[in-house]
């Protein structure tokens, strides 16, 4: 009998696919919960492209939005994007049972602190993934680089899930890094996210290289970089310079890539504006910091958004 535990996705896409097939690998009970492609993964599992090499599997179970799960799951791993009229509370309601661990691997600053308020009695994991992964087409994931995992308890700590669930990630092949301070490793995240993405979305979809690469392109990201980084340390969590010259060389190493925003952007998909950018500028409002170029992008985004009806 499998002694280990039973995991549930909640948003199998691209990240919630790639890190169930992390799991399915470890040896877990795997299954998910789909709304657009359903249909594709019962027929045929989650098929995935990866260095790593063939991660395709079979959920034990797989469910659609409006299901009843056979029994609430042990984990609970929510990835669904965080967007304008996205109640989580409600999508988690029917998955979640008194001694299930919620764990949320999903973007964007201050992201957790509604599912705590709603489920008090059940543990949050927050994790932060660094990974270059893209959903192809329906029921298939392309990984093109890294993996890794950083998760603590939320709003600080490690606990003993947390113990288990990084263990769990680690036999099945990704490196995963153990945090006391979950928020912290928000914003050190945004120093990426906050300027790739945004900007990926005003340049038509751009990919990382195209971004960089572009006259003036590397001195705009350092810029919004920056102004992260001032408005981190006013929140209580500087990040060092030796951070964002790391993420600078590490985009020009990895491959072209396309970010979630910007493969959201091209599929006429609503894009996560207020969790990755929106909450960064509201927070330096807050403190009085001008953050003049992620300004300027926000309010682009939502005249271009207001343009193509997108609101």
């Amino acid at each position: 009998m499998n002694n280990k535990p039973s995991i549930l996705i909640l948003g199998a896409g691209a990240i919630g696919g790639f890190y169930g097939a992390i799991l399915k690998k470890a040896g877990c009970r795997v299954s998910t919960v789909l709304r657009s492609d359903y249909e594709a993964v019962k027929a045929q599992g989650v098929r995935i492209n990866s260095p790593l090499g063939d991660l395709s599997y079979r959920p034990d179970q797989v469910y659609r939005e409006g299901d009843l799960p056979d029994e609430a799951p042990d984990f609970l791993i929510v990835c669904v994007k965080i967007l304008p009229g996205v109640d989580r509370i409600q999508l988690v309601a029917p998955w979640i049972g008194e001694k299930t661990c919620l764990v949320l691997i999903e973007n964007g600053l201050d992201i957790e602190r509604e599912l705590a308020d709603a489920y008090p009695g059940n543990p949050l994991i927050s994790c932060l993934a660094f990974i270059a992964v893209s959903r192809a087409e329906t029921g298939v994931v392309e990984h093109k680089a890294y993996g890794k995992l950083v998760m603590g308890q939320y709003p600080k700590g490690v606990d003993d899930n947390c113990q288990v669930l990084s263990q769990l990630f680690q036999a099945g092949g990704i490196n995963v890094g153990l945090t006391e301070q979950v928020v912290g490793e928000r914003w050190r995240k945004c120093l990426w996210n906050t300027p790739f993405n945004p900007l990926s979305v005003i340049a038509n979809g751009a990919d990382t290289r195209t971004i960089l690469d572009t006259t003036g392109g590397e001195e705009l990201i350092r810029a919004m970089m920056r102004e992260v980084m001032d408005v981190a340390a006013a929140e209580g969590y500087p990040i060092d310079e030796a951070l964002l010259e790391k993420n600078i060389a590490g985009t020009r190493k990895m491959p072209a890539y396309k970010n979630s925003m910007a493969m959201d952007y091209l599929n006429d998909r609503p894009i996560e504006r207020e969790a990755v950018l929106g909450n960064v500028v509201a927070i330096a409002q807050q403190h009085g910091i001008a953050v003049p170029h992620l300004n300027t992008v926000l309010v682009t985004l939502k005249m271009r958004a207001a343009l193509e009806g997108r609101e």
